[in-house]
């Protein structure tokens, strides 16, 4: 499978008892894919996968995977702690249907490289679909070096890595790493998509996507047809929503911008708090600015 363009990193629905909403989730989607990106990413780190049950996930994306009928690819993450039970998952995802797996790297206890490369490694020779890396270093504690990115890219089903780092340098050195391989790489910082285009990444997988869409996307179609001022200017654009984003815990305040915008994906998990009245009123400046009509019920 071709890994480019923009991916929208999709938050997880939940109704007012904090069950799966299946109506919010196949509105979310048809509205990513309506809007043209390249894929649909879930279970990630806004996707809240580090609260949801295996049953949870497996129901979740079940209910994405057959709303999305093929017509874009679906990432889903299967990573965790323990290389047994992340294998164990990863089969389960394959068996749904999932077009592709993201392994996070495992967290808590930070593994060294060596360890890192045994793990996707075994994950990747026991479960037949391609694996994405993904490295959030902030969240987990291990930062992947280029050089264990150089060794994994090797792996034939191994075929690109999510960096969430925030540094450009990072994802420089995966591209550097993996260039004589067939591997994506990806920038998880919406803020550095553009920059990331044009230091040889396939794409993005963007959170902000949720609400701005349209916007994400035009990044990356402007910048592959060469018109770098409409890339940049929309690059700019999207910092309005990043600084609200800012102001609550993940994914509190993403999940109250879609909402707001009339797409009823709930709230977060406890101990993820609601955003307060003032933070409320900062998302509908936000909105307003975009020019996203709030929601009647919202």
């Amino acid at each position: 499978m071709e890994v480019k363009g923009i991916i929208a990193a999709m938050v997880t629905p939940f109704d007012e008892h904090q069950k799966i909403n299946e109506i919010a989730t196949k509105q979310l989607v048809d509205k990513l894919i309506g809007a043209g990106v390249s894929g649909i990413f879930i279970l990630g780190t806004n996707g809240e996968f580090h609260v949801l049950s295996e049953a949870e996930k497996l129901d979740f994306a079940k209910i994405v995977i057959e709303h999305v009928r093929k017509r874009v690819p679906v990432y889903v993450g299967t990573g965790g702690n323990s290389t047994t039970e992340v294998i164990s998952l990863s089969r389960k995802m394959k068996q749904l249907g999932a077009d592709a797996l993201s392994v996070i790297t495992p967290y808590f206890v930070p593994p060294t490289q060596k360890e890192l490369i045994a793990h996707y490694k075994t994950v990747a020779e026991s479960v037949e679909a391609p694996i994405i890396l993904y490295n959030i270093p902030k969240n987990t504690g291990v930062n992947m070096d280029a050089n264990t990115v150089k060794e994994l890219a090797q792996v034939k089903n191994i075929i690109g890595i999510k960096d969430s780092s925030g540094k450009l340098e990072n994802i420089e050195g995966y591209i550097q790493a993996s260039k004589e391989e067939d591997f994506a790489v990806l920038s998880g910082s919406d803020s550095l998509i553009l920059k990331a285009l044009k230091a040889g990444a396939a794409g993005a997988i963007a959170a902000t996507a949720n609400l701005i869409t349209d916007l994400d996307v035009s990044i990356y179609e402007n910048y592959v047809k060469g018109d770098l001022d409409s890339a940049e200017k929309a690059q700019e654009n999207i910092e309005a929503l990043r600084a609200v984003l800012k102001l609550g815990t993940v994914p509190s305040v993403l999940k109250k911008t879609v909402e707001l915008s009339g797409i009823p994906v709930g709230s977060a998990r406890p101990p993820v708090s609601e955003p307060d009245d003032t933070t409320i009123d900062k998302i509908k400046e936000m909105l307003k600015y975009y020019g996203i009509e709030e929601a009647d019920y919202a």
